[in-house]
């Protein structure tokens, strides 16, 4: 049996793929390597962490809490506060809850830690003065304030805000902390249910009686709902200039900015009229637009009596209905409990479940025809409205000048600063502070970013890259890298496709061509081999039909039908081509052999082999069906 030739293509394709996977991944971007980074410094490794230097002349506040993870080493720089709430009920009113100074749950960085709120539905405060005791004082420089919050288990109720607390009594002694000591500005995100909060709220002081009313910056037009449940850390920034604008940025991005004059409710200036308390509407004063028509009347035909609804006229009974069958049935395998009190619970009775026999029926129970909108009904009868020629207009008190007017044109010099605080009540855990920072210059607040939180993002970007990504990430920053990518896998997938479909042409072919040539076996026993002998029972010696012919007598030789049929076929390969010229050859001396034995036969006395004449006569119609 002829064996299917080997695809030529396969070393060419291996050769091909191995030089595009070498030249892929000896690219830097399978590796990660600094090479391809859209920043012009990127962190490779967590380990490059370093903790932030503190600069006292260029902040007014900074903590990164990497050297406060020893045992009690927190009260350094931070007081726990140890006050109660006063109005809240004795075993809630402490501000009993956990502070510790830890790693994150999934370490980013080596050697970074931050605060980290342990427990959960307590109340709990905590607070550090500002560097060198130095108040921060809104005069003619900004404020920037800047700090880190990873929610490690996600949070569905509870606030991770800063609060920036006032110079005064309230400052002097921070184990008194609590919910009613004065700030001057709390910031960060809250979350209840669906309500989704990034607080931005300053305590404004009234210049004319000194009262002081809370200014709550309106939101942002999106929700910022990621933070709440991404478990990665997040950074909050707040700006404020002496032009009375400020931005609010997360994760680098500015998320709300506008003015402290108009984005506030409410607003910091009050009206400067305001409804007179004293005006009355007076009580012949028609504000009705319109008015029934008093000509109106109701026709005859108006049944008010008819229903919206009515049962449908049209509809019957599906066959097969069960009427005689409750829809409900008590439950058989129901036992009563054994703590049953019938005086207590009343008669015990097994639940109802649904009946089983209307499982496969069309319906159980009593039935009744749907029902439809009754085309009778009109409801009741109401006179038409038409305009009132008494309109007088919609009254509103007259307005008279506000007495508790007053216009601050810079609400940005608020109640200087004196500590910093986090006082929150959550229903999550495990809430993490990191990096806090106050000072007048976003450079210093960028930089200290720079040097914590990007590294940290870029850890966990660099972690959950994958090879995919990292190519396109690469490929958008460097359009040029498009072409090679196209060269380096587009082409030997184009090629592997054509190399494969062909080949299975190829191979379908040569199955063609070998079933054609086995629909007509050749009599190889039956035919004369070509040198006129014959055995004693007068039939031809064996041979092939397709036998390398020898001398000019047409004659085969053992040989030459080796040749022609190949001794070994797992050592030697025929080209089809080659197979074919054969093929034709040996159909073309077929007809000689044939007429050769005949004649031979013939010429002798023993008697002529019906079985060679069948098979030269097919040997013949098999040459004219293939010209």
């Amino acid at each position: 049996m002829m064996k299917l030739n080997r695809p030529r293509w396969s070393p060419l394709l291996w050769r091909i793929t191995i030089l595009c996977a070498v030249l892929l991944f000896h690219n830097p971007v399978v590796h990660g390597n600094d090479e391809i980074a859209t920043e012009s410094q990127p962190a490779e490794d967590a380990e490059l962490y370093e903790t932030p230097k503190i600069d006292s002349k260029h902040m007014y506040f900074a903590e990164h809490f990497d050297d406060l993870y020893q045992d009690d080493a927190i009260e350094k720089r931070w007081v726990k506060s140890k006050a109660k709430k006063d109005d809240a009920a004795e075993e809630v009113a402490k501000y009993d809850g956990e502070w510790a100074v830890e790693q994150p749950q999934r370490p980013i960085l080596a050697n970074d830690y931050g605060l980290v709120l342990k427990s959960k539905a307590k109340h709990a405060a905590i607070a550090s003065h500002l560097l060198l005791n130095r108040p921060f004082v809104f005069d003619d420089k900004p404020l920037v304030v800047q700090y880190e919050v990873n929610l490690q288990e996600g949070q569905e109720c509870g606030g991770s805000y800063i609060k920036l607390l006032s110079v005064g009594d309230g400052t002097k002694d921070l184990k008194q902390f609590h919910d009613k000591t004065p700030y001057t500005i709390m910031f960060g995100p809250d979350k209840c249910g669906n309500d989704v909060k990034l607080h931005f709220i300053f305590r404004h002081v009234n210049p004319v009686n000194g009262s002081i009313t809370e200014k709550h910056c309106n939101k942002q037009k999106d929700r910022l709902d990621d933070p709440f449940k991404d478990k990665r850390p997040h950074l909050y920034q707040l700006i404020i200039r002496p032009d009375n604008t400020y931005t609010i940025r997360v994760d680098r991005k500015t998320v709300n900015e506008g003015s402290l004059l108009t984005n506030f409710t409410p607003a910091v200036n009050p009206p400067a009229e305001v409804d007179d308390p004293e005006d009355r509407k007076p009580e012949n004063w028609d504000d009705r637009e319109k008015i029934p028509d008093p000509d109106a009347t109701k026709p005859d035909d108006w049944n008010e009596e008819e229903p919206a609804q009515i049962a449908d006229p049209k509809a019957t009974k599906p066959s097969g209905w069960l009427d005689d069958v409750e829809e409900m049935v008590p439950d058989s395998t129901a036992v009563k409990p054994a703590d049953w009190d019938n005086d207590m619970d009343g008669e015990w009775e097994p639940p109802l479940i649904p009946n089983p026999l209307c499982e496969k029926a069309v319906g159980c129970g009593l039935w009744k025809p749907p029902m439809v909108a009754n085309p009778n009904y009109k409801g009741k009868w109401r006179p038409p409205l038409i305009a009132n020629v008494n309109y007088q207009g919609k009254w509103a008190p007259r307005k008279i000048p506000n007495p508790d007017f007053f216009e601050d044109l810079t609400p940005f010099r608020m109640t200087p600063i004196a500590a910093v605080g986090f006082e929150i009540w959550s229903m999550s855990s495990d809430i993490l502070f990191d990096n806090v920072v106050i000072c007048d210059d976003e450079a210093v607040a960028d930089e200290w970013a720079a040097q914590t939180f990007d590294l940290k993002v870029k850890t966990l970007d660099r972690q959950a890259e994958t090879l995919v990504s990292r190519v396109l990430k690469y490929c958008n920053s460097n359009p040029w890298m498009w072409a090679v990518l196209l060269v380096v896998v587009g082409l030997p997938v184009a090629i592997m496709i054509y190399f494969m479909c062909f080949s299975k042409a190829d191979a379908k072919a040569e199955l063609g061509r070998k079933k054609k040539n086995d629909d007509y076996p050749a009599p190889e026993d039956e035919l004369d081999d070509g040198s006129g002998e014959v055995d004693e029972d007068g039939r031809s010696s064996k041979t092939k039909l397709n036998a390398a012919p020898t001398g000019s007598s047409g004659s085969r030789s053992a040989s030459s039908a080796g040749e022609a049929y190949g001794e070994d076929e797992d050592e030697q390969e025929v080209d089809e081509a080659d197979g074919d010229d054969e093929e034709n050859d040996a159909q073309e001396e077929a007809p000689g052999l044939v007429a050769a034995g005949d004649e031979d036969a013939s010429s002798s006395d023993v008697p002529v082999d019906s079985k060679n004449s069948e098979g030269a006569e097919g040997l013949k119609k098999r040459k004219a069906r293939r010209d």
